[in-house]
């Protein structure tokens, strides 16, 4: 049965996902700090690249929790599009900008 989509429940389902959003830069935010201090205590070339990516996927995740937290106030939010992959990107690019720093001499 195909017909116009169905308002919201005006619950506290928005809240929620609002919250997660702030909780997944919130952690993003602590990765890319430590790996700040990680880049200070040992300056290579490696570490710079490493340091530069996270630093990009740091604000690729603020943009994109921001632009998912403004929608959610809609009665009928936009799909997720490529929020999900592009978070799910993100993260194997901290996991790997993380290994890099790790294993840098």
């Amino acid at each position: 049965m195909t017909g116009p989509t169905p308002a919201r429940d005006p619950g506290l389902q928005p809240e929620r996902t609002r919250l997660a959003w702030r909780r997944t830069v919130l952690a993003s935010t602590v990765v890319a700090l430590l790996a700040v201090r990680l880049v200070l205590l040992r300056p290579t070339p490696l570490a710079g690249v490493a340091g530069t990516m996270l630093l990009a996927g740091w604000i690729t995740l603020l943009v994109l929790s921001g632009r998912r937290a403004s929608t959610l106030a809609a009665p009928v939010p936009p799909p997720l599009g490529r929020a999900v992959p592009v978070l799910a990107l993100v993260t194997v690019g901290f996991a790997g900008a993380g290994l890099a720093l790790v294993a840098t001499p």
